[in-house]
């Protein structure tokens, strides 16, 4: 485990007994591969592994005891016997009558009624996952820098880009200065421009998408208050962040990339960000909002139609 992913998860409460599985599912990517055997035998067997000690469970992974505690710390419990402890309460919950959890892959021949079921499914899950394991406490302080900031840049490319420019539109229907960025020149040439009352905000699953890490980098670097979206806390991005927002990691397949998986959980994450921002600025926020849909309220009223 790096010292990156101790800072980050430091400090976190320990997670209800339901949302282990999503922790183990959000945390994996960045753990190493006998700390991942530990968590995936915790995730998938918690009633077995709840009954075993420390050495037990040791034993069954092939790991060693210093590596379960690891493991265990990681996921928000202080020991061993905290995370034994919350897996007897999942294991209780799993054999009180709950269905058991569904495969969302699908298949090429897959009729369209069970690709809305597994699509569904898998959407759900990944919110689930992504609200477990995002850090109330950095997202607080991410609002608290939008809320006050001059101006505020989001970077994003592909598909984050969406997301970049859904929270930038809805920022700025609230009377906030806000500008997405696609074109990695160009945001960083505003990047420059930005200083200590700004914020810039990079969306990127991977952590490691060097176009907008780049603008991140100099924003941080000029002083503005950086903060990340990312579903890899551990990624180079997190040198450039005061504040990162960890997006669930949800399972790829073939006919469901990463584009897809990522965007629903950074749709949360920019909600929660914009919901929080207007929270704080509703004095101003909600005359803004009402403008803008007086504004346009006409384009969406029907036309008369003359015969």
């Amino acid at each position: 485990m790096t010292q990156d992913l101790k800072e980050i998860f430091a400090g976190d409460a320990p997670p209800a007994p339901a949302a282990l599985a999503a922790k183990v599912r959000t945390l994996a990517p960045s753990m190493t591969r006998s700390m991942q055997r530990v968590a995936e035998a915790v995730a998938g067997d918690p009633a077995g592994c709840a009954a075993l000690t420390v050495t037990g469970l040791a034993e069954l992974t092939g790991t060693s005891e210093a590596t379960v505690v690891r493991t265990a710390r990681l996921l928000g419990y202080p020991g061993y016997r905290d995370l034994r402890l919350a897996l007897a309460g999942l294991a209780a919950q799993q054999q009180s009558g709950r269905a058991p959890a569904v495969t969302a892959d699908i298949a090429v021949d897959d009729p369209i009624a069970d690709v809305v079921a597994k699509l569904a499914y898998d959407e759900q899950q990944t919110l689930a996952d992504t609200a477990a394991a995002l850090d109330t406490v950095q997202l607080g302080a991410a609002v608290s820098a939008l809320a006050g900031a001059r101006r505020i840049d989001i970077y994003g490319i592909g598909a984050s880009n969406l997301v970049a420019q859904d929270l930038a539109q809805k920022l700025l229907r609230i009377g906030l200065i806000a500008h997405a960025h696609s074109d990695a020149h160009l945001a960083i040439t505003n990047a420059v421009q930005l200083g200590a009352k700004d914020v810039a905000l990079a969306i990127t699953h991977s952590g490691s998408t060097g176009d907008v890490i780049e603008p991140l980098r100099v924003a941080f670097e000029h002083g503005a208050t950086t903060v990340a979206v990312t579903g890899h806390p551990g990624g180079p991005v997190s040198q450039y962040a005061d504040h990162i927002l960890t997006t669930s990691t949800a399972r790829e397949s073939e006919l469901r990339p990463a584009a897809m998986s990522s965007r629903t959980s950074q749709l949360l994450v920019v909600d929660c960000l914009f919901v929080g921002v207007a929270q704080r600025t509703y004095q101003t926020a909600a005359p803004a909002l009402s403008a803008s849909y007086e504004a346009l309220a006409h384009r969406h009223r029907p036309r008369n139609v003359q015969r």
